[in-house]
C-alpha cells in the first residue's frame, strides 16, 4: 500500500497538561519519521500552549476564539488535560470537550489492540487472537452537559440534576458509522451496548434506532447486550467481539476496560472524528495527564503514537499509518517497555526504538524490492 502524492498537512499540536507534552513530543518525532520514509508527505506543526497553565494565567483553558484558531487545520493532535488545583470539570469542559462539541466530533473510535511482548491480565490473550474496536457516541448521551444544581441555600438539601440526551439523529449516525466500520473487518459483527431495562426512555430509543438501522445492513451480524453483561464479556469472552457501539458514558468506561485488558491505558489510542470533515478531527491518547509521573520521563508514548497513526489514516496516509503500527509491535515484541508495562524503558527509549524500527523496516522493504527481478 502506498500513500498519495506528497503534500504538507497543517496540524495543531495541543500538549495540554502533565505527561501530555512528553507523549506529544514523542509522537511528533515518530510521525515525522514515518512520513519521511513513506511517501514524503509532511506535517507542519503549530503548537498551542492551552491547558491548565494557560488557565492559571488567563482564567480560561483556551482563548475565546480557540475554535476559530483551530478551524483551518487539517487535524488536531492532543496530549492530555487535568492538573491539581484546577477542578476536573473545568479543565475537561474548558478544553477537550469544548473542542469535541464545538467541532461536532461525534464519532469517537477506540481500538483495543493486544501487542506482542505485553503481558495481559487475560490468560486467553496468550493463545487467542483478540482485536476489537469500541465506537463511542461522542456528542450527546450522558455527557451532554444538561442539568443544574438547585436549593444550595438549604444546608444538606441541595439537588443536582444531570440529564442524558438521546436524539434519533445522534443515535442513527453513530450506528451507521459503526455498521460501515464493521463491514470493513474480517468478522462483520456489530454489538450494541444498552441499558434499556433500567433507562426506559433514552436507551429504549437507542435500541429501536439500532434495530431499524440494522435492517439496512443484512451482511452484518448484530446483537444487543446490556452494559453490565458487556463488562463481564470483555473479560470472559473478548474473542467474540469485533465492533462495539455504545453511548458516551458506556463506551468511555468499556474502552478503558479494554485497554486495561490489553495491558495498560498507556497503550490506548483514540480518534475524535467529524466524519463529514466540516471541522478538523482530534487524535489523543486516553491515559490522562498523570501528574504523579509528569516530567520524569516515565510516560508511555505508545498511546499517543498509535493515536498519531489514526490521524495518518484520517489524512489519507495508510502506508505511513501501517508502518507506525508495525513499529509499535516490533518495539513491544523486543521488550522495550515502560514502567506501566512492567519494563524500565523511558519515554525517550521507546521513542528512539520506534524510530529505529521504522528505519529498519523501511530498509528491509527497500532491499526486498531491489531483489525483485522483472520477468519478461
Amino acid at each position: 500500500m502506498t500513500d498519495p502524492a506528497p503534500r504538507t498537512f497543517r496540524v495543531a499540536s495541543i500538549p495540554g497538561d502533565g505527561v501530555g507534552r512528553e507523549v506529544v513530543d514523542a509522537g511528533r518525532v515518530v510521525l515525522d519519521e514515518a512520513l519521511r520514509l513513506h511517501g514524503a508527505s509532511a506535517v507542519e506543526w503549530t503548537e498551542l500552549p492551552w491547558g491548565s497553565a494557560y488557565y492559571g494565567e488567563t482564567g480560561r483553558m483556551m482563548p475565546t476564539d480557540g475554535l476559530e484558531v483551530l478551524q483551518d487545520f487539517d487535524a488536531i493532535y492532543f496530549g492530555a488535560v487535568g492538573w491539581p488545583g484546577v477542578p476536573d470539570h473545568v479543565s475537561l469542559w474548558g478544553l477537550r470537550l469544548a473542542i469535541c462539541q464545538g467541532f461536532d466530533q461525534w464519532a469517537n473510535v477506540r481500538p483495543v489492540r493486544f501487542h506482542p511482548g505485553v503481558t495481559s491480565p487475560l490468560r486467553k490473550a496468550d493463545t487467542t487472537e483478540l482485536d476489537w474496536v469500541v465506537v463511542r457516541e461522542n456528542s450527546e448521551g450522558e455527557y451532554a452537559g444538561l442539568g443544574g444544581r438547585n436549593l444550595s441555600a438549604r444546608t444538606g438539601g441541595e439537588v443536582a440534576v444531570q440529564t442524558s440526551l438521546f436524539t434519533e439523529v445522534g443515535c442513527e449516525r453513530i450506528m451507521r458509522f459503526a455498521f460501515d466500520l464493521a463491514r470493513t473487518r474480517d468478522r462483520k459483527t456489530l454489538t450494541s451496548v444498552t441499558k434499556s431495562n433500567a433507562q426506559q426512555y433514552g436507551m429504549v430509543l437507542w435500541d429501536e434506532v439500532f434495530a431499524r438501522v440494522a435492517a439496512d445492513y443484512p451482511d452484518v451480524e448484530t446483537e444487543s447486550v446490556l452494559v453490565d453483561a458487556m463488562a463481564a464479556r470483555f473479560v470472559l469472552r473478548p474473542e467474540t467481539l469485533s465492533v462495539v457501539v455504545a453511548s458516551n458514558l458506556n463506551a468511555d468506561i468499556l474502552s478503558d476496560l479494554g485497554s486495561a485488558l490489553a495491558g495498560s491505558l498507556g497503550l490506548a489510542a483514540s480518534a475524535n472524528l467529524n466524519p463529514e470533515r466540516r471541522y478538523p478531527s482530534m487524535f489523543e491518547p486516553v491515559h490522562g495527564s498523570a501528574p504523579d509521573i509528569a516530567g520524569q520521563g516515565m510516560a508511555n508514548p505508545v498511546g499517543a503514537v498509535a493515536s498519531g497513526a489514526l490521524m495518518l489514516d484520517h489524512l489519507g496516509l495508510p502506508a505511513a499509518a501501517d508502518a507506525v503500527r508495525a513499529a509499535i509491535d516490533a518495539v513491544t515484541a523486543a521488550g522495550v517497555l515502560t514502567r506501566d508495562l512492567g519494563g524500565a524503558a523511558t519515554t525517550e527509549d521507546v521513542t528512539a526504538a520506534l524510530v529505529a524500527a521504522l528505519r529498519e523496516a523501511a530498509t528491509s522493504e527497500h532491499l526486498e524490492k531491489a531483489d525483485v527481478v522483472p520477468q519478461h
